[in-house]
């Protein structure tokens, strides 16, 4: 477990970011290097974004299962070698080295992952299968709903669960047992794909906790309406009879947005929840933390209270605040797995509620350098009003790059952000990067695409946006050399962030 109060830096890149042959960024070779390029740059932490399987408009925050991971991410390499698969036939034209097309790579991928399936079935490895069998014994608890979720998926063409047969919708027994028996082969794929992930991602967290690098996950707050978490246990979020939300998450009006944001994701019902004792937060905490050494809570303000839109508005215009489950959840999930290692996503519309809750978990909250330039010396997101117990970024996946945020802003921020970073425009990204180090913030993490002086063409994700532009974006490595490598580790180093034999001190 990370020590989150220890001082340190790190990277964010997503997964999929990563170089590679296959279209997609995996936990494939490249993975391991990127650990290697961490190590050598002094940096601890490897923060990615969520790794469920993607959902509408290819985004991360919108899967069909909160505790299955992605089937793009399962690495090719490691089914060749163990045989199970045959050199994949590429695409005609090949795939894009820069950006994912997931219309391309998803079918592309799925193919090779049925293959790798038949051929792990045809070597009929006693080992292999042994092993398969008991990891789906382990996993039962959550994979045998979502391999069967998939698998009615797949025969039902893609429709959404609720479209299904009302005796699948409505999960009677006889339904079930029927379809488990006549869908056995398709099942047991999705849970080999499952099996491939798991192991994939643990000999990665092996490697790079060994390199002395720690994984950051990522956890959304909300689920998806077409989810097997949704369709499993229904009684848990607010649907109505024909399993329609009544209600639906989002956030309200604002100078950003004047309408709201609606996500439509369903709610929880929370006091449901609570009569079991918030058991299924505790299996998927369990389950995020065999994967990661700490997670970010995405939206964590929605535990002390959430924004509840009617349904049926189209805009996030009707909507009103609820409180949320608060302290009660975080401490039943605390008894059954201990101290729990989670920075909090604190931005937006924060209140005293919410920063009391979390700091009654001593939780680090997030500053956003790019945030703090727009008023004066007193802006809550400027590094010398910041405390230690908080992680501070030059941006997030959702923000601009460093040098794209420059070229939009205001020429007053500008000037303000020139003077306070005493930079220009050239040498803004190390500017903040220098700023976010030399803190007091326990922890500072850096996008990628800032620690090279990309411009806004390289950012990872529009809110509110969806799009080619959005979840696509991957780096070649001749854009790393060993300049920004030397460059990050000198300044993370000088900063007490990692050793300080990266600085050569004579």
């Amino acid at each position: 477990m990370i020590d989150l109060q220890q001082r340190q830096a790190g990277v964010l890149l997503h997964v999929t970011s990563l170089p590679g042959p296959n279209g997609i960024g995996d936990f494939g070779p490249d993975a391991f290097r990127f650990v290697d390029w961490l190590a050598s740059a002094g940096q601890k932490i490897w923060q990615w974004l969520p790794t469920t399987p993607i959902g509408p408009g290819d985004s991360p925050y919108q899967s069909v299962s909160a505790f299955a991971g992605s089937p793009l991410m399962v690495a090719l390499e490691p089914l060749l070698m163990a045989g199970w698969l045959g050199k994949p036939e590429m695409p005609k034209d090949g795939f894009n080295a820069l950006r994912v097309d997931f219309a391309k790579v998803v079918p592309w991928r799925l193919i090779q992952l049925r293959a790798a399936f038949a051929g792990f079935v045809a070597k009929n490895n006693a080992g292999e299968q042994a092993a398969f069998s008991a990891w789906r014994s382990r996993e039962a608890s959550w994979l045998d709903d979502y391999a069967l979720f998939m698998a009615l998926e797949t025969e039902n063409a893609g429709k959404a669960w609720w479209h299904w047969p009302e005796a699948l919708c409505r999960r009677e027994t006889s339904a079930l047992a029927d379809a488990r028996t006549r869908l056995q082969d398709e099942i047991a794929f999705w849970a080999f794909v499952q099996w491939c992930f798991d192991t994939q991602l643990a000999a990665l967290k092996q490697y790079a906790n060994g390199k002395g690098v720690a994984i950051m996950g990522d956890l959304p707050i909300f689920i998806a309406h077409h989810s097997a978490d949704c369709w499993s246990r229904p009684d848990l979020y607010t649907l109505d009879q024909h399993f329609q939300p009544t209600v639906v998450a989002g956030c309200p009006p604002d100078a950003m947005a004047p309408t709201g944001q609606r996500w439509g994701n369903p709610l929880y019902h929370w006091d449901k929840m609570a009569q079991e004792n918030y058991a299924w937060w505790s299996d998927r905490l369990k389950r995020a933390l065999n994967q990661a050494d700490v997670f970010r809570i995405d939206h964590f303000r929605g535990f002390a209270g959430y924004y509840e839109i009617p349904a049926s508005c189209p805009t996030a215009e009707e909507g009103r605040w609820i409180p949320g489950p608060g302290k009660a959840l975080f401490e039943a999930i605390e008894r059954t797995l201990g101290r729990l290692p989670i920075v909090a996503e604190d931005l937006g519309l924060i209140t005293e509620d919410v920063i009391a809750l979390r700091d009654c978990f001593a939780f680090p909250g997030m500053k956003i350098l790019q945030f703090g330039f727009g008023t004066d010396g007193t802006d809550d997101f400027l590094p010398h009003n910041w405390g230690r117990n908080f992680v501070a970024y030059t941006g997030t996946h959702d923000n601009d790059t460093v040098h794209g945020w420059w070229d939009s802003a205001s020429e007053r921020e500008r000037v303000y952000a020139g003077s306070y970073l005493a930079t220009d425009a050239d040498n803004a990204h190390w500017a903040m990067i220098r700023a976010c180090c030399n803190s007091v913030a326990n922890i500072a993490v850096f996008p990628l695409q800032d620690v090279l002086g990309l411009d806004g063409a390289h950012r990872m994700n529009v809110p509110g946006t969806i799009g080619a532009h959005n979840w696509t974006w991957r780096f070649h490595w001749d854009w790393l050399g060993s300049e920004p490598a030397r460059v990050l580790g000198l300044i993370s180093a000088a900063s007490g962030r990692a050793p300080v034999a990266l600085l050569q001190l004579p």
